[in-house]
């Protein structure tokens, strides 16, 4: 089943320079679930979900001064003393396989000796099959800072879809999640846009491009409303559609064209979506998600 989160609209920690210059901002605070409580850190905030030992969503804002790089990764995994039940810890990745995978990537806040600090808590990682966190989604972290960089700032909300059912590791059990999402808001003018991503957490070699889809297609698989602020005008321009050719996609571009994209999209492949007997699902899909209708999130 899907969670009805209602995401505030640019956190007042995570987006301050955003809410001085616009007065619409809803400072409102989402509707917490039980086990659920907001965290905020330096360069980032999260909602952490106890049940699943992680985080939901991880929001922040980039700017293109921040893609600069002033202090190196300290690569010291800590628990988050922030998280009043506690968070996972090394023990729980320890033999598990899995990668403990950043969600804001500290490749992100290397512009504070705090920032970068905090982006190695536990409450910020998920496990993450180690091709997948060291290739597609190391990508799609690239493609935000060449973005940043390009339009001044962006805003990212990115994490797992998480439901019922999923594998778990270490003594906190910890959930597995399938599949992993990311958002990308341009609210800059002369050319606002927005785009999403949804990968599942296994390798993949294919471009990027083909797992973009607007912000709400994303919104439909995880059930989240990630900016609900956004005036309806607003929303529609910025949720309801994506273009591949409004957002630098860096080696990528000459590389991978529209026309690929839109090919491999309408290929279809057997659904990774489970039967209630516990079988694989035979039908075939275009989505890119990889699940037919019967399967979504």
């Amino acid at each position: 089943m899907r969670k009805s989160i209602t995401l505030l609209f640019l956190l007042w920690l995570a987006f301050t320079s955003f809410a001085q210059h616009h007065s619409n901002v809803d400072f409102e605070i989402p509707e917490l679930k039980k086990g659920e409580q907001v965290i905020r850190h330096a360069g980032f905030s999260l909602v952490y979900n106890e049940t699943y030992e992680q985080a939901i969503w991880v929001a922040y804002e980039i700017t293109a001064d921040e893609t600069v790089k002033r202090y190196e990764r300290t690569n010291r995994f800590l628990t988050d003393p922030k998280i009043s039940t506690g968070s996972a810890d090394n023990a729980d990745y320890m033999g598990s396989g899995y990668d403990k995978g950043h969600l804001a990537p500290a490749g992100d806040m290397e512009w504070s000796a705090e920032s970068c600090a905090e982006s190695f808590y536990f409450s910020n990682m998920s496990p993450q099959v180690a091709a997948f966190n060291r290739g597609i989604w190391e990508t799609i972290e690239e493609f935000v800072r060449t973005n940043a960089v390009t339009s001044g700032a962006v805003y990212v909300v990115t994490g797992p879809v998480l439901q019922p059912g999923l594998s778990v590791i270490g003594h906190n059990q910890v959930a597995i999640p399938a599949y992993y999402y990311k958002v990308i808001l341009d609210y800059r003018n002369p050319v606002k846009k927005g785009i999403g991503f949804m990968l599942q957490n296994q390798e993949s070699h294919n471009s990027i491009q083909v797992y973009a889809m607007s912000i709400d297609e994303v919104e439909k698989n995880t059930g989240i409303n990630f900016f609900p602020s956004l005036t309806k005008d607003e929303e529609k321009l910025l949720e309801s559609h994506f273009d591949l050719n409004a957002w630098n996609w860096g080696h990528e571009k000459s590389q991978t064209s529209t026309a690929m994209v839109a090919k491999n999209k309408s290929t279809s492949v057997q659904c990774s979506g489970t039967t209630k007997k516990g079988a694989r699902c035979k039908k075939m899909t275009t989505n890119a998600n990889g699940r037919c209708n019967l399967h979504q999130l």
